[in-house]
């Protein structure tokens, strides 16, 4: 009997892999997100999507649904109880001192435009998304203005329910 031969990961499916791994601590069900920040083939941080610590979670209360309003009239849902795993792995990194400039983020999907911002900022140098975010051209175009290399996965959009 022939066994499989066994296939080692490269780097970005290893870290994309913990990033799945991180997610399952998340507590807002429309996400489930997890987040790396790796530099040198070396973890830095990591970060899931939850509430600010001592306020409820969503898994618990329910979310907190804002409807955002778009310049073209479309209208889109976000929960804002929580806060996104890239932010929370950001946070992490500032709050334990660790640099994370010219490092490469992982995450489920394109980052939100006030993630991305936060990722210009702190130094990210490459994005690795598992999917795209229906509404993510906006970060699309900041990385590709200032640079950031943007790779997925896989090129479908990432579906949730009230997108």
């Amino acid at each position: 009997m022939e066994s499989l031969a066994f296939k080692r990961p490269s780097w970005d499916e290893y870290f994309m892999e913990i990033a799945r791994a991180v997610a399952k601590r998340a507590t807002c069900d429309r996400g489930r997100s997890g987040c790396v920040i790796a530099k040198n083939k070396q973890i830095l941080v990591t970060g899931y999507v939850g509430s600010p610590k001592g306020l409820p979670h969503c898994d618990d209360v329910g979310h907190q649904m804002k409807t955002t309003t778009h310049e073209d009239g479309r209208q889109t849902q976000h929960c804002v109880r929580t806060t996104h795993a890239e932010q929370n792995a950001i946070v992490q990194a500032a709050k334990l001192g660790v640099p994370i400039d010219e490092s490469t983020l992982y995450c489920k999907m394109t980052p939100c435009p006030v993630c991305a911002k936060m990722m210009i900022n702190a130094g990210i140098t490459r994005v690795v998304c598992e999917k795209r975010y229906h509404a993510g051209s906006e970060s699309e175009d900041m990385f590709r203005q200032i640079g950031i290399e943007l790779d997925y996965f896989d090129e479908s959009i990432e579906n949730y329910a009230n997108q």
